[in-house]
């Protein structure tokens, strides 16, 4: 047993020295996630709740964060909002990057019309400032975490359709495509079976650094009053929130944005760690 720990610990010095970017970068999302995971038991008071004999109380050991104009604890309620921003973080980038895999594999695999149709679509898309066209769609849509989900599919998925759709455009012609066509394959089996899993490794290392973007969008989003609706506790309106008190309660915005920048700080070094370890140039 102590040969085969001695082995174990050697083989884990050598990935940690060879992928310490991957390594830390997840080791800040599992922190994060457990701390959304454990929020009932480790936030000390009910992020909602107002006591107005604590108005803007500056930290101290009963409010760690202090407390904002209305006496709510902000550690509570930075505690909370992990769960909110995770979910944003995680949603956000999954509806894209399902829609945009499937385009993308779709065009790549058949080119022509189909692909002529869809790129044409992407160009309408780009066409558009992403921020201004997130915001119409949820203008429209009306204010909400759904509407921000919807906006984010509609508009984030042709960064994932343009990657996958190179990629597809390359290996349908390798050699063991070929083959598979050869062997009477049907072409579902041959874009979703053999090619597509070979496609997939820039998208899965993109979407790391998409999260940053939907993170710090949902947070925008939140701030002007469109995404989460008070008084849930999630980082973006918390900034927005404590921006008239910035002169007098500087924590009020400070440990929300700084949490928003330790998480998109943590998803940039998972996909830098991701791409070296997949071999993926961005």
């Amino acid at each position: 047993m102590t040969a085969v720990a001695t082995r174990m610990t050697v083989s884990w010095n050598r990935f940690l020295g060879r992928n310490l970017t991957l390594v830390t970068g997840a080791a800040i999302l599992g922190l994060f996630l457990l701390v959304a995971l454990a929020a009932p038991l480790i936030a000390p008071y009910d992020p909602i709740y107002q006591d107005a004999a604590v108005r803007l109380a500056v930290p101290s050991l009963a409010h760690p964060f202090g407390t904002d104009n209305f006496g709510r604890d902000i550690f509570s309620r930075v505690i909370w909002g992990t769960r909110i921003d995770l979910q944003i973080a995680v949603i956000g980038v999954a509806f894209p990057f399902l829609i945009g895999t499937f385009i993308g594999t779709i065009a790549g695999f058949f080119g022509g019309i189909v692909d002529t149709i869809f790129m044409r679509l992407v160009d309408i898309i780009l066409a558009f400032p992403f921020l201004v066209l997130m915001l119409s769609i949820i203008a429209i849509l009306g204010p909400g975490l759904s509407s921000f989900y919807i906006a984010m599919a509609l508009v984030g998925w042709v960064s994932y359709a343009r990657l996958i759709r190179a990629q597809m455009l390359v290996l349908k012609n390798s050699d063991y495509a070929v083959a598979a066509v050869s062997l009477g394959f049907s072409r579902s089996r041959i874009m979703f079976r053999h090619l597509l899993p070979n496609a997939i490794a820039g998208s899965i290392v993109f979407s790391m650094s998409d999260a940053v973007l939907v993170l710090l969008s949902g947070a925008a989003i939140s701030y002007l009053g469109l995404g989460v609706q008070p008084p849930v506790a999630e980082w973006g309106v918390m900034v927005a929130e404590g921006q008239s008190f910035i002169t007098t309660a500087w924590w009020i915005t400070l440990f929300p944005g700084l949490s928003i920048v330790v998480l998109a700080f943590g998803f940039s070094l998972l996909g830098d760690g991701l791409g070296e370890w997949l071999g993926v140039r961005e």
